[in-house]
């Protein structure tokens, strides 16, 4: 399926863009989420109308996500689960935990922008998490998982 790109999907295109996907994938992923619209006649000449005002919002949201980035740059947040005597825990945490603790600190985070390169956290210790706040801004932050024993 032909469509054109409302914002930039990454591995896919930038802003204004004509790509072919699968049509599993527009229909039920980039068309609902407003990211994409079919690339019919009508739909290329109203974008092109459109065009100055979408890439002033894309942009207005990159800056918004740079200024987040620069204020989450470099964070340390601390969390506590119960753990055995050799620190490994008895559960583990997870991009919701990290993404909760964030909220707390007044940081608006949601748990998909958490990524978690080597999966949940199962060890006691300090561990490197990115946020993705933007598809152009992936900012670092430090997780310090501390032990109670049960």
């Amino acid at each position: 399926m032909q469509i054109i790109l409302l914002d930039k999907v990454v591995n896919l295109g930038n802003l204004g863009e004509i790509v072919k996907v699968k049509d599993g994938y527009a229909r039920n992923f980039l068309i609902p989420s407003g990211r994409a619209r079919r690339a019919t006649e009508s739909a290329i000449k109203e974008f092109e109308a459109r065009r100055a005002e979408l890439e002033k919002v894309a942009a207005e949201k990159l800056a918004a996500a740079q200024a987040q980035g620069e204020k989450l740059a470099g964070t340390s947040i601390k969390l506590s689960q119960k753990a055995g005597v050799d620190g490994r825990l008895f559960g583990s945490v997870t991009n919701f935990d990290i993404a909760e603790e964030l909220a707390k600190n007044g940081y608006a985070v949601a748990k998909a922008q958490v990524r978690m390169p080597t999966g949940p956290i199962k060890v006691v210790g300090d561990s490197t998490v990115s946020v993705a706040l933007h598809t152009d801004v992936v900012v670092e932050i430090t997780v310090s998982v501390y032990g109670e024993t049960a």
